[in-house]
């Protein structure tokens, strides 16, 4: 090519952009719908915002029944703000069902904790819970600050699952959270898995589950594997049968996403 055409190329493009960006306006790139709705914050990270449903912030489990007959109330042990584990009384679960969701718990395990591994404070949350018992994706509650256990069966895991990204746990006695966004799996009609559940973790404030995709339900023997079901589930909490000292749990609360 000539070098007279090859200029006239260079400097006839410069000035096509140089006209395109004067044409450009910041406006552009600036939106003013759709304007997002107002949620006042809680004043502490503790407290529901305005639009959470709350699941139990003191006194009573009127949220919560038995998973193993849902028209029977829950029958753990409520003491003023907090409720603990009353074993042998089986899981509760809540009476609402959800799909998509935000959501905040605190638990403790107790101070005179005692036993090991597995059976030192154990408990769980499930995140759906799709039938009675342990069925569903469990998000492991144990006592894992000086207690030594498979780590994909530590607190912070995907039971049988994930291992969390760190140990963020504190010492029995105290109060600990843990605050999720899980999206529900979706199933085609003929009951195979369309996308697959997906779940970030805060434990204690510190990520320990970086929105991952669950290979299925929880189980404790075997691989774990998908189970359709429709119209949301519920959340359940489990009363496990190792003999350690119960568990206790406080502000609990839920957002729809």
């Amino acid at each position: 090519m000539h070098k007279s055409y090859l200029l006239t190329g260079i400097l006839a493009g410069s000035f096509f952009m140089a006209n395109a960006q004067q044409a450009a306006k910041h406006e552009d790139t600036e939106f003013y719908e759709p304007i997002p709705k107002v949620v006042t914050p809680g004043k502490t990270n503790s407290e529901p915002p305005s639009d959470a449903i709350v699941l139990f912030s003191g006194n009573s489990l009127n949220q919560w029944v038995s998973t193993d007959d849902n028209t029977k109330p829950a029958q753990w042990t409520v003491t003023g703000d907090y409720f603990t584990v009353k074993k042998g009384a089986g899981n509760i679960e809540t009476k609402r069902k959800f799909n998509n969701y935000q959501l905040h718990l605190e638990w403790r395990i107790p101070a005179n904790i005692t036993g090991e591994g597995q059976a030192r404070g154990n408990s769980g949350l499930f995140l759906a819970s799709t039938g009675k018992g342990d069925d569903g994706y469990e998000l492991q509650i144990l006592d894992n600050y000086n207690n030594k256990t498979y780590v994909n069966g530590q607190a912070g895991s995907i039971y049988k699952q994930f291992i969390p990204l760190v140990n963020a746990n504190k010492k029995p006695g105290d109060w600990q959270s843990y605050d999720v966004i899980w999206q529900a799996p979706t199933f085609n009609t003929d009951e195979t898995v369309k996308t697959p559940a997906t779940v970030t973790v805060f434990f204690n404030g510190v990520l320990v589950q970086n929105h991952i995709s669950l290979k299925g339900e929880t189980l404790y023997v075997g691989q774990p594997k998908y189970k359709a079901y429709t119209g949301g589930a519920p959340i359940k909490l489990q009363a496990h049968g190792d003999k350690s000292e119960p568990d206790s749990f406080r502000n609990i609360w839920i957002r729809d996403l």
